[in-house]
């Protein structure tokens, strides 16, 4: 009986067999690190709001203002959370203020460049489109066009990185 890949469990087992095999050789870190050599800089809370509210800008013009987007350090691998998008609802005034807030996991700060961008495209696109369905994944490749490869990669890095904290 094969161990099972937490994060790559709802892919073929023709693909979790060859990271299996990249896992057995020691080579995972090898394969994210030649895909993916560039880690971003950006690394406080304002520059996450200004990234983000760039994304969003250039593809979510109609969508809900942004009023916060930070790191979580609460937000990690186990607990099975990389992002959340949330609406707080307030009562000021006779109105009804909703609060637009991403926190992306601090683990994150950490990544290359392109697994903060899908994280992020991710998150963006629950503005619009809150399950994870077909319209969802759509958007998401609308942003991003190569958002599964990166999925998928990024599922592999926490493979990986899980892996190295064992």
């Amino acid at each position: 009986m094969t161990k099972p890949l937490r994060f790559l469990q709802h892919y073929s087992p023709t693909l979790q067999d060859k990271i299996r095999q990249l896992q057995a050789q020691g080579l995972l870190g090898d394969y994210i690190t030649q895909r993916y050599p560039q880690h971003h800089t950006i690394q406080t809370d304002k520059a996450l709001y200004q990234y983000s509210n760039e994304i969003k800008q250039t593809f979510l013009r109609n969508a809900p203002q942004l009023d916060k987007v930070h790191y979580d350090n609460k937000l990690g691998i186990e607990h099975h959370a990389l992002g959340l998008n949330t609406a707080i609802s307030r009562v000021q005034g006779g109105k009804l203020k909703a609060k637009k807030e991403i926190r992306i996991s601090s683990f994150f700060k950490e990544s290359p460049t392109e697994f903060l961008r899908m994280i992020v495209v991710h998150e963006l696109a629950h503005l619009k489109e809150r399950d994870h369905d077909k319209a969802f994944y759509q958007l998401c490749q609308h942003m991003e066009p190569n958002y599964h490869q990166l999925e998928f990669d990024c599922r592999v890095y926490l493979t990986w990185k899980s892996e190295a904290k064992a």
